[in-house]
């Protein structure tokens, strides 16, 4: 919303990141915008209940304690406050700048697998070699995304954002000079590297940015972005390989993601965030306070199981349909195509799901609990080549649907002011479960146990409706106690 109240503050001077208080509201101030000497006021911009708001403080008050105070309005006061509601071009800004930044992240977890032919043909490695390039990619950008959210919390959203643009022309540039092995080694661990803080970055953007009412929509358009940076990258390297050679390939990525950090620059008002202050009386929180919550952990389970039967999915389905059904190649991974393509219609309706129902870990639960049972329905074999194609697919749509709600179950877990870390540390759950599920049911693969690999990511994603119950109960409690 936007708000502009009369409050009362003594005109000394303002330093940045100063917090406002009202009643029992802490209103966090990141700057001082205008000074009107002659009226004696200040026009603050802040963020009050996650929403961009902007003060215009008249003097009277004195301040304390690090922080500006006034009463809560009375009855005589309230007229002097308007509430607006955010304007939906303002919400669309941010957002769509933030899809921007994630499409760029699932574009960079592409550019190596998608060269991987390529790989084989020039330097003649093997699959295990090229796997490798992975494990480093998933396993840098999982450890690296825990510590990450420290730095969001600490530094704000914007100049770590702008970092991981940076780490991923690093890496496009690697590859392109690449060599040997270790430069494609390097490669993955820089763009492991960039791809590791876009969690919380985002995250803590959206939050703090985007009005409430629209967090649903904006989490929805969060994942739909990501999709479609998954898709364009095969797109992309394609059409620049075959035109002119894959070297060439790699420095247009660089280019692209010049012109992506370019615009956010460019546009860096609408990914700016508060810093929450550090505590200045008694005794600080310790930064790792937050790994004390059981929910995190929970939070952090659940990512993790559900990300294994999605890599499951994409690791296999082609290989599963194939060896099960007779499926040839083509269509084969014109379902892998459709389950993605029905993903992303499942997320765009799961926007809507999340923003208006509030009980967001049973819609998760709700909709895992529905994909566990069709991916069970696909290792029985019994709807033959067709049939089990389009259930797979229908997995994708309701894996989908829950993806927006999934980030509100989250969001409600987050306790105050640790946005980042929390998202950090959460989402790296991402990043483990794709490390570990390729490795552990290709032993099922490699033993020919076709339904029993089908079955065993069912049951992994119904230990992951498990974990989506625990956090909303969890978080419920927490809530209640405080």
């Amino acid at each position: 919303m936007r708000v502009e109240m009369l409050v009362g503050i003594q005109c000394a001077g303002a330093a940045t990141h100063r917090t406002l208080r009202c009643g029992n509201h802490v209103l966090y101030v990141p700057e001082v915008l205008h000074r009107n000497a002659g009226m004696r006021h200040f026009s603050v911009h802040g963020c009050f209940g996650g929403f961009p708001t902007m003060f215009v403080l008249l003097s009277r008050f004195g301040t304390h304690g690090g922080g500006y105070h006034c009463p809560m309005p009375s009855a005589t006061t309230t007229g002097a406050l308007a509430v607006n509601p955010v304007p939906l071009r303002q919400d669309a800004a941010i957002i769509g700048m933030v899809g921007v930044a994630h499409a760029s992240s699932h574009f960079s977890q592409m550019i190596l697998p998608v060269m991987f032919p390529v790989f084989i043909k020039e330097f003649g490695f093997s699959f295990a070699e090229l796997g490798l390039l992975m494990s480093v990619f998933f396993v840098v950008s999982g450890l690296c995304q825990a510590f990450s959210g420290f730095l969001v919390d600490r530094l704000g959203a914007r100049p770590v954002m702008f970092g991981s643009l940076v780490f991923f022309i690093l890496a496009c540039i690697a590859a392109a000079s690449a060599t040997s092995y270790l430069m494609l080694m390097l490669a993955a661990a820089l763009a492991g590297f960039g791809n590791s803080p876009f969690h919380p970055v985002d995250f803590t953007i959206m939050n703090q940015r985007v009005s409430a009412r629209r967090l649903g929509y904006a989490f929805s358009v969060h994942g739909i972005t990501g999709n479609l940076g998954w898709a364009l990258a095969p797109v992309f390297f394609a059409f620049f390989t075959s035109v002119y050679n894959w070297r060439v390939a790699y420095l247009a990525a660089a280019v692209m993601y010049g012109a992506i950090l370019l615009l956010l620059v460019l546009q860096r008002d609408k990914i700016l965030t508060v810093v929450p202050p550090r505590s200045t009386g008694g005794e600080a929180e310790h930064g790792l306070a937050f790994m004390k919550l059981p929910v995190v952990w929970w939070c952090f389970g659940f990512f993790m199981l559900s990300t294994m039967t999605g890599a499951v999915v994409q690791s296999f389905s082609v290989s599963l349909l194939q060896a099960m059904h007779n499926v040839s190649f083509r269509d084969a991974s014109a379902t892998l195509t459709a389950y993605m393509l029905c993903g992303a219609v499942g997320i765009a309706i799961g926007g809507i799901v999340a923003a208006r129902i509030e009980d967001s870990d049973r819609v998760v639960a709700t909709c895992m609990g529905v994909a566990a049972l069709f991916l069970g329905l696909c290792g029985t074999g019994l709807f033959g080549a067709t049939g089990t194609m389009v259930v797979l697919a229908a997995t994708g749509f309701a894996v989908g649907i829950g993806g927006p709600s999934r980030d509100m179950m989250v969001k409600k877990a987050t306790p105050k002011g640790a946005t980042g870390r929390v998202y950090g540390m959460v989402y790296s759950g991402l990043d483990v479960g794709l490390a570990i599920a390729p490795a552990f049911f290709g032993l099922f693969m490699d033993r020919g146990w076709y339904s029993m690999t089908f079955y065993g990511a069912a049951l992994v994603l119904l230990l992951a409706v498990g974990a989506a119950l625990g956090v909303g109960q969890r978080t419920t409690a927490r809530l209640q106690t405080a």
